[in-house]
């Protein structure tokens, strides 16, 4: 049985994503934090979206940027932001800054039992206005996708 993302907006401004992957929380964690393994699964295939770039200095107060070019944006977009907690498989915490007030902060953690990790990804935005933008935009609606691609990632790297 496949396991089910679950997405769900718990106040005006927090967006809260759940999920169970089959592997143990350091395979995800490391899924997240090591760029050569982040490219191959974090960008929505249905979004038509390429990733160019992505750096990460994945350490409190390291920075990442990613970037991306779509066939219908005359320029590449930038996301970026700094790491504020890094807690090796545990948990990781960075801003989003590239919506300048309007960016949130991302908390993720990492919650292994018996080789399976529950992931939580909570998003707090800076108001309800933030939120409700980001749900609009379909910033928000990739997830399910992104977070099945991880799922077949890490089927071949538990088989390593």
């Amino acid at each position: 049985m496949k396991n089910r993302t679950t997405v769900e907006r718990t106040s005006e401004r927090e967006l809260v994503v759940t999920r169970t992957f089959d592997a143990p929380a350091r395979i995800v964690f490391e899924a997240w934090t090591k760029p050569e393994l982040f490219r191959r699964w974090w960008v929505p295939k249905s979004y038509g979206l390429t990733l160019l770039s992505c750096d990460k200095d994945v350490r409190v107060g390291g920075t990442y940027r990613l970037v991306f070019s779509h066939p219908a944006a005359p320029n590449p977009m930038e996301f970026f932001g700094r790491y504020l907690d890094v807690t090796p498989h545990s948990r990781l915490i960075w801003t989003n800054e590239e919506g300048g007030d309007s960016g949130q902060v991302t908390t993720i953690t990492f919650k292994e039992t018996g080789g399976k990790t529950l992931l939580v990804m909570h998003d707090l935005y800076p108001s309800k206005e933030a939120l409700d933008d980001a749900i609009a935009s379909g910033s928000t609606g990739g997830t399910s996708e992104t977070f099945e691609q991880l799922d077949e990632l890490l089927v071949t790297l538990a088989s390593c």
